[in-house]
């Protein structure tokens, strides 16, 4: 039986992939498929925002439930991560922050040769995703399919939090998007009307059913790109429970949207990467591209944890019969709790003096969170997570076997340099420092964690070894570069191999200063404009402080 073809086949319906799916089938003579291995989003702890502990605590339906190889550097753990399966991806189980980055990071990407990616080109694309609720200005978008608010600081401990930064001698901005990013402020958050807003409730739900150039494939595991004499012209994937294998072909190009972790994952499986490598596992090399699952960044988090002196943190809101009043106030209304992620504010610090952009990124969570919200607290409490921005520490995402349904082998490298090593331990005093200004001291009612007998720099190493984190932000595996050496081109466009790109945050060269949901649904716009040939938009340059370049 002939494979149905199709102009583009899109692999991944997470944030890039429905991106794509959205901005290619608006043409109705381009025919496109869009292949996802997880289910429609249809979980009411997706479409809830204070769904998103029981999304990412473990593996289900929407998680992949990753876990690293044994880290070197802390303690020889094995750390779980979290990946978005399903439509939306990440952007379905992440904590809905919405940051794009510092200004710095794009201009990097720019002197790194990669003409067209500055903070002056990008900014364009992100205004053009985005419905701020604040309305359009010369840093937000009003009228994009991404619906961005303000958060409504409903606790006084994220006002404190500010507050608290302010006295503790740091700039507070009012928006970390806009003309200046360090400093504390209040966050910006992908939740509309009470809902999370993901990439598929912008960009993919709103054109299901409604375009019939669009097929969308789901529960599809692509388990290797078509590749013919130097060209991709299709995947093969299998379907559903009893995995069903099934091909599609593309006429004019593959787009791999699979993430930081398995995109990388299946262009080995389908020969490109390093070819000893591919050739002891048995695969055969249809590009020898080395650095294919190197370079991976992300950013390693730790976090404070006080007890609070007053009964306003998430617990209280929502212990014994008050959380069945929870549920039901979201379902009947989409207000109330339900409609919280409890993190409202944040910061962006510079670790130490010279540096040109801040490296410390801080969340306030008005709860006591841990072990990725495995553990149920029985007091009230505030977390204040802290990550480093620019990790010198790389690793890799390599393949275990030629086994699809294997999980590859997950290496982030944390801790590996003194520098990073340093800039971590730096986060939780200033962390701590913060604590105790006025402020938020009257919210404080001791230490949790790292606690009390935690003081010296030995004994704080020690401490974020053992408790360290991810806070989600994987990048870099299939980095765009202007060298041969590089996986994909400028233009996304994967060396040694017709017809297929990369869009997804893989291919970011360097980790950016914040999450990374937004700038991937930046990448994927731009991408859409390079696919279609389209101009790009003329750039914008608006006044930015000396603190967001």
């Amino acid at each position: 039986m002939s494979a149905e073809t199709f102009d583009y086949v899109i692999i991944g319906a997470g944030s890039a992939g429905c991106v794509l799916a959205n901005r290619l089938s608006a043409d109705p003579a381009i025919r496109v498929c869009l292949i996802e291995a997880g289910k429609k989003d249809t979980s009411l702890m997706v479409r809830m925002p204070a769904g998103v502990g029981s999304l990412i605590k473990d593996a289900n339906d929407h998680n992949w439930g990753f876990w690293t190889e044994p880290q070197a550097h802390m303690d020889g753990r094995k750390l779980f991560w979290p990946r978005g399966k399903g439509w939306g991806g990440s952007s379905s189980i992440n904590g809905m922050v919405y940051i794009r980055g510092n200004a710095g990071d794009y201009d990097q990407w720019a002197q790194m040769g990669l003409k067209g990616w500055s903070y002056a080109d990008v900014l364009p694309y992100f205004k053009r995703a985005e419905t701020y609720d604040g309305g359009a200005n010369d840093f937000h978008g009003g009228d994009g399919p991404l619906n961005v608010s303000e958060s409504p600081m409903t606790s006084p401990i994220f006002n404190a939090f500010i507050e608290a930064g302010r006295e503790a001698g740091y700039p507070v901005t009012d928006d970390f998007n806009g003309a200046s990013q360090e400093g504390f402020g209040p966050y910006q958050r992908t939740i509309h009307k009470g809902e999370r807003w993901s990439a598929s409730f912008g960009y993919l739900r709103p054109i299901e059913g409604k375009r019939a150039n669009l097929k969308v494939i789901s529960t599809g595991q692509v388990t290797r790109v078509l590749i013919e004499g130097g060209r991709a012209v299709g995947a093969e994937f299998v379907e559903g429970k009893g995995r069903e294998a099934g091909s599609v072909r593309a006429s004019r190009e593959v787009l791999v949207c699979a993430g930081a972790v398995q995109s990388p994952q299946l262009l080995q499986l389908s020969g490109i990467g390093d070819p000893d490598a591919l050739k002891a596992l048995g695969i055969a090399v249809t590009a020898a591209s080395p650095n294919v699952g190197k370079n991976l960044q992300d950013h390693l988090d730790v976090t404070v944890i006080n007890r609070m002196s007053q009964p306003i943190s998430a617990y209280s809101m929502q212990k014994g019969i008050k959380k069945l009043y929870v549920g039901l106030r979201y379902l009947a209304n989409k207000t109330g709790a339900g409609a919280d992620n409890f993190l409202q504010s944040g910061a962006f610090l510079k670790s130490r003096t010279g540096l040109e952009m801040p490296d410390l990124q801080l969340h306030a969570v008005n709860a006591i969170m841990m072990d990725h919200a495995n553990y149920q607290p029985t007091e009230d409490g505030f977390t204040i997570h802290a990550c480093q921005l620019r990790p010198e520490s790389k690793g890799t995402v390599m393949l275990k076997s030629a086994d699809p349904f294997d999980y590859p082998a997950i290496d982030p490298n944390y801790l590996a340099t003194e520098e990073d090593r340093r800039a971590m331990r730096e986060a939780v005093k200033m962390v701590r420092d913060v604590i105790r200004q006025a402020s938020l001291a009257q919210y404080a009612a001791g230490e949790v964690m790292p606690g009390s007998g935690v003081t010296s720099d030995a004994d704080i190493d020690a401490f974020i070894r053992a408790k360290g984190e991810t806070i989600y932000h994987p990048v870099g595996t299939v980095a765009m570069g202007t060298q041969a050496s590089s996986p994909v081109d400028g233009e996304l466009k994967v060396r040694g191999i017709e017809g297929l790109r990369v869009v997804d945050a893989s291919v970011m060269p360097t980790l950016i200063g914040g999450n990374t949901n937004a700038p991937t649904i930046m990448v994927a716009e731009k991408a859409a404009d390079m696919i279609l040939g389209a101009k790009p938009p003329a750039p914008e340059e608006p006044k930015r402080s000396l603190a967001s370049a």
